[in-house]
């Protein structure tokens, strides 16, 4: 053990000097990562074990927070709905902002004040832009209804219906993270060497031909990186239910809107169920863990690095 440490330390001064520069440097990083969050997971696990509700003193019921979990239906609607509006939100978060990439990476007249404009959501504050969202789909009066109304659809609520409300909470988040997700697509575009165009040009390959068999693959790393935000994200969707349901139905009719990290406010912040509130918590990173790692497994059957170098 002891020859192996040495020969990852390295064996000669100059190579201990570089290793011990590498790990000052990273420091920093690791040290803000344990801190704020290696020990709250710590905290939240020890808390998840207990009864508590901040006033009285804390009593070890082991994993009874974690059997209730599993018997509440509350909590699989919660995660119905997230699963819902993540399914909605991603794939329409990535075929809009790949589009919109494409188009604004063209020589194009006020080119960068167009990507400004696209960028503003993402800088925009999520609470103002659901108010006002929240506004946009009031029925009758909101723009929506405005626009719908002379086809009948001018009194639909949007935000009182279980089986709309996920729709204007999709539209939100979307609007909000087209930008971040165009940025991403934008460098990705520009890395691809034009040479290989120019290559296909000659070949023969149109339009849509140069885009699926030059731009798609060589785009597949930054397309998986913009998948692994998105879903990321998607578990953690909170601001816009909170705003755009609070005057009418506080999560939805019937919790038709209550997503998982919304759940865990009311556990924690409304019921006070701080126990039971640390085991959402946990149960929810463990699932966004879970999917991380297998959207890592199988990013090697459709994910191509340069040279054709799959990982």
């Amino acid at each position: 053990m002891l020859t192996s440490f040495l020969n990852w330390f390295g064996r000669t001064p100059l190579t201990r000097r570089r290793a011990l520069w590498g790990m000052a440097l990273v420091a920093p990083n690791v040290l803000g990562l344990l801190f704020f969050f290696g020990i709250p997971v710590l905290m939240a696990f020890a808390t998840s074990l207990q009864q508590w509700n901040a006033i009285k003193p804390p009593v070890f019921v082991g994993l009874e927070n974690f059997m209730r979990l599993a018997t509440d239906p509350a909590f699989w609607q919660a995660l119905f709905n997230t699963l819902k509006l993540m399914a909605m939100v991603t794939w329409a978060e990535i075929v809009l902002a790949l589009i919109v990439a494409v188009l604004l990476n063209q020589r194009l007249r006020g080119r960068a004040i167009l990507r400004t404009v696209y960028f503003l959501p993402v800088v925009t504050s999520t609470v103002a832009a659901a108010i006002v969202w929240a506004w946009i789909f009031q029925p009758r009066y909101g723009l929506i209804g405005n626009l719908l109304a002379p086809f009948g659809l001018g009194d639909v609520g949007w935000l009182t219906s279980r089986d709309l409300v996920l729709h204007p909470i999709a539209a939100v988040t979307v609007w909000q993270r087209l930008g971040f997700d165009m940025v991403l697509f934008l460098a990705g575009l520009q890395t691809i060497p034009r040479v290989l165009y120019e290559a296909a040009i000659i070949d023969g390959a149109n339009r849509w031909q140069r885009f699926r068999h030059v731009t798609l693959p060589l785009l597949s790393p930054t397309t998986f990186l913009v998948v692994v935000l998105s879903v990321i994200n998607g578990f953690q969707i909170f601001d816009q239910v909170y705003i755009m349901t609070a005057r009418t139905t506080r999560g939805g009719v019937g919790g038709s809107a209550t997503t998982l990290a919304y759940f865990l406010y009311q556990s924690g912040f409304i019921r006070s169920e701080f126990g039971y509130a640390s085991a959402i918590a946990l149960v929810l990173f463990l699932i966004t863990l879970g999917v991380t790692v297998l959207q890592l497994r199988l990013q090697r059957r459709w994910v191509y690095y340069e040279a054709g170098e799959q990982r």
